[in-house]
């Protein structure tokens, strides 16, 4: 479904991302996991033309290495930011509609199925998101973003800051996502938690990629124990 080759990506001149090659399948999870400032973000960023960057990026048999980022929102593809980045001063059903603006002629139809994905912003449709608790704002990130019918979800630290209870809800979410045939690429510094639920992983240290395989293998692995789990 997407691959990237040779990706590097740069603000001003620092250079954050120096050369990084991944492949992501249809309906998989891939999880990239790192400690802070290894390039996860930066490699989301670089996928989505957020940002600076060389390299080839393939989604869907096509280059979108040079697209516009809402070029490529359209072609499937979206991501849920770290830090949820939700527009406060807006209600739920407003921010919604935000996330449909490149599909608004099935807003009604998105929007009640993200209704049923998470009943609690339907009970909240008109609650300014700014009021919400952080566990239902990351709910509304995600619901935003599938607004627009992506096939390849990339989400960036959805469990940041939220309450373990919360954290198993967001997990079981994503594997649901998956069963709605939605592929998923998630940075996350739960490692544990992402190496559980995802097919395959990638580490990433200083901006490149050090160690890939599938998630238990990488789960299992002596070094990764070490270094993201805890020992």
């Amino acid at each position: 479904m997407l691959s990237a080759r040779e990706l590097k990506v740069f603000y001003g001149v620092i250079q954050g991302l120096k050369g990084v090659d991944i492949e992501i399948n249809d309906r998989e999870i891939v999880t990239l996991i790192g400690s802070n400032g290894a390039g996860k973000t930066s490699t989301l960023n670089g996928i989505i033309n957020l940002v600076r960057s060389t390299g080839t990026v393939n989604f869907l048999n096509e280059d979108i290495s040079r697209s516009q980022t809402h070029h490529i929102v359209r072609k499937g593809l979206a991501l849920v930011p770290e830090g949820r980045k939700i527009f406060t001063n807006l209600t739920i059903e407003e921010n919604l509609r935000m996330g449909a603006y490149n599909n608004l002629a099935n807003f009604t139809r998105l929007r009640d199925r993200m209704f049923t994905l998470f009943p609690r912003l339907k009970e909240r449709r008109k609650q300014m998101a700014g009021t919400m608790s952080g566990g239902e704002q990351q709910m509304l990130a995600i619901a935003r973003a599938l607004m627009s019918e992506p096939v390849l979800l990339m989400l960036d630290e959805p469990s940041l800051g939220l309450a373990p209870k919360v954290v198993g809800e967001l997990f079981t979410t994503i594997r649901q996502l998956r069963e709605e045939n939605i592929t998923i690429l998630l940075v996350e510094q739960n490692a544990t938690a992402a190496l559980t639920i995802a097919d395959r992983a990638y580490v990433l240290e200083n901006g490149k990629i050090v160690l890939s395989g599938a998630a238990q293998e990488v789960l299992a692995n002596p070094e990764v124990k070490k270094m993201y789990l805890g020992g």
